[in-house]
């Protein structure tokens, strides 16, 4: 499935660097590496890119994604190994070379086929890479929902695997964060749920409000310090009140994901966490649960980082999209938002941008009426796609 060759010179594309872009230029690849970088021709020959673009390979922080491809029906379990397979697959031909694999640590009665399933799928996960048969490099991301009284447990079951790179504190309470509007969370949940009656949810969100008064704070306090004491990085989730950002801060939160208003997410950028929005948001035009678009915060120099969250070919067209939406962003701020920003919030120095002595993650991007097509994709050096 991977190619052996892992050197070469890609010549006759546009090179999306840090910041600017190369409009007609060459790359080197050695050993793995970035060997080289240049303008104009090659200084031999190589790989003819036609004047495709050649950018980072895409670092993705926040995809629940695998969850459809475990659970392709309510109630239908596939074989794990085999969903990380395809999921993968799908990543890598969306120009995803590193991911986070969201995994949601907590169990709750009637809500989700998934739940319960993280240490199932972080196994599957290592059963896939040391059988060498995934293309992008998988690291873990624990979704922690605070307020669940096994999720402590839960991660103090995970959080010692070398490939835990980050932890969220989320909170979906009815009422607050994302869905200040109850009725937005009753329509996820008849929808993604196989459809729930009302009178489920009631149970469901009663339920709920028990679970955060009794366990919300301590559980909280227990997950912040099992993160530090690991040192793993911290995100926040969606962040959307004065208190959220202060709670933020005091927890040392490195990512804030989704946050829903504008004051939260200036307050939490000038704080200098990176504020992190989904690539679908912008994609859609906005948020499919009716808070602040992705493309308002990037207007007011809010926006450090995008994630693909459930469509992982949305991290790419946002990306591409963006500099048309907000024009003080160019081709290489816009690209930094899924490569080398998201990579540097979680201690990925190796990879994330093309420059010399960095990891060779690469794709080729071929733009048909403004739709970006994934041509290649090379993984250190080797073309996995």
């Amino acid at each position: 499935m991977i190619s052996k060759r892992n050197e070469g010179i890609f010549g006759n594309a546009r090179v999306v660097l840090k910041d600017r872009v190369i409009e007609r230029g060459w790359v080197a690849v050695a050993h793995g590496t970035i060997a080289e970088v240049g303008e104009g021709d090659a200084p031999e020959r190589g790989e003819d890119m036609g004047g495709d673009i050649l950018m980072p390979g895409l670092i993705e922080l926040h995809t629940d994604h695998l969850e459809a491809h475990y659970v392709p029906r309510p109630k239908v379990f596939w074989d794990p190994v085999a969903a990380v397979v395809s999921y993968d697959g799908q990543l890598a031909t969306s120009g995803i070379t590193t991911v986070l694999d969201s995994l949601r640590v907590w169990r709750e009665e009637g809500a989700e086929d998934v739940d319960g399933q993280a240490g199932i799928l972080a196994e599957a996960i290592s059963s896939a890479r040391d059988a060498k048969l995934l293309r992008a490099e998988h690291f873990l991301h624990l979704r922690c929902e605070i307020p669940m009284p096994s999720v402590v447990e839960e991660a103090k079951e995970l959080v010692g695997r070398p490939d835990v790179r980050l932890m969220s504190l989320m909170d979906h309470t009815p009422g607050q964060r994302q869905f200040r509007d109850e009725g937005k969370l009753r329509d996820y949940y008849r929808g993604k749920s196989g459809g729930l009656t009302d009178a489920e949810l009631d149970v469901m969100f009663e339920r709920r409000f028990v679970y955060q008064k009794t366990y919300g704070e301590t559980n909280m306090r227990a997950i912040v310090e099992l993160a530090q004491s690991y040192g793993i990085p911290l995100a926040s989730h969606d962040d959307t009140t004065e208190e959220n950002v202060t709670d933020a801060i005091r927890d040392r939160v490195s990512v804030a994901e989704f946050p829903t208003t504008m004051e939260a997410a200036r307050g939490l950028h000038q704080a200098g966490i990176a504020v992190l929005m989904g690539a679908p948001n912008v994609v859609r035009g906005g948020s499919h649960s009716g808070n602040i678009a992705a493309v308002d915060l990037a207007r007011e120099g809010l926006l450090d980082i995008m994630s693909s969250d459930y469509i992982p070919s949305s991290l790419l067209m946002a990306a591409m999209q963006l500099p048309k939406h907000v024009p003080a962003i160019d081709l290489a701020a816009a690209v930094r938002t899924v490569t080398k920003t998201a990579a540097e919030a979680v201690g990925l120095a190796d990879r994330g941008e093309i420059v010399a002595g960095k990891r060779a993650d690469l794709i080729r991007v071929h733009l048909a009426q403004d739709l970006p097509v994934v041509r290649s994709v090379w993984r250190e050096g080797h073309r996995v796609a």
